[in-house]
């Protein structure tokens, strides 16, 4: 019952993104811009970490579309409260935890195909990184995903307009970019700022798929990448599907 339950929410919202090749590619333009305009201005610079430029930068510019992406997927949510289409999937026997489960797995499904985007221009570009490490690249942009997007729905379903939604959005997400080191490792900040960092999970996160992109697997920084995100998609994913039976969505 919830995986067909599921599978009919997924295929519903599913649809509506493949209507729109905008929303597609729009997402994945500001990762885009910083690695054309950004990357080249690292390129041969000492990094702090092992791994040339492009095997810092990217990693930290698909969990950069993960989280800047997935943190506002609630705003669907809102619209669809204004427009009466909540309402009417409260009466139908679907499960809450399907709703919440088919957006955002069609959420995830969408950032991993942008990020394969990004990851196909980066290889252009002059990127070298391992088959395994990219694709376990993709799975932290897809665990990243399945958290926040459950986070974004939950808040908007709190929430009652857009003017509320997206300041809150954007005072969780600016901090967490900045201190999780998408742009350049926190080895590089003062000892104070590093410090402070290691109170952002995201970083853990960064940390990991860095690391796979040198190839290196086996090591803690991955161990505290996995566990971090399993942890971030399992408190996310109760607290969503809470809202959502709470709220009748």
């Amino acid at each position: 019952m919830l995986l067909h339950d599921t599978a009919i929410v997924f295929g519903r919202y599913a649809r509506q993104t493949l209507r729109s090749p905008f929303q597609i590619l729009f997402g994945v333009l500001m990762p885009l811009l910083y690695l054309l305009f950004f990357g080249p201005l690292l390129t041969g610079l000492p990094l702090g970490r092992p791994g040339d430029s492009w095997q810092i930068l990217v990693p930290g510019l698909l969990l950069q579309l993960g989280l800047f992406g997935a943190s506002f997927a609630g705003f669907s949510i809102i619209i669809e409260k204004n427009l009466g289409v909540v309402e009417r999937m409260r009466v139908t026997p679907v499960s809450r935890l399907a709703l919440l489960l088919g957006r955002v797995l069609r959420d995830a499904s969408l950032f991993v195909f942008q990020a394969v985007l990004l990851v196909l221009t980066a290889l252009a570009m002059g990127l070298r990184a391992p088959l395994a490490g990219v694709l376990i690249g993709f799975v932290f942009v897809a665990a990243l995903t399945f958290a926040l997007a459950s986070l974004s729905y939950a808040l908007a379903v709190k929430v009652r307009t857009p003017q509320e939604f997206g300041p809150a959005i954007n005072a969780l997400a600016m901090p967490s970019m900045l201190l999780s080191g998408l742009m350049l490792p926190m080895t590089l900040a003062p000892g104070w700022l590093d410090l402070l960092s290691r109170f952002m999970p995201f970083r853990y996160l960064v940390d990991a798929v860095r690391d796979a992109y040198v190839g290196h697997y086996a090591t803690a920084t991955m161990l505290y990448g996995v566990l971090v995100a399993v942890a971030l998609a399992a408190v996310a994913v109760t607290v969503g599907t809470r809202t959502f039976r709470g709220a009748g969505a």
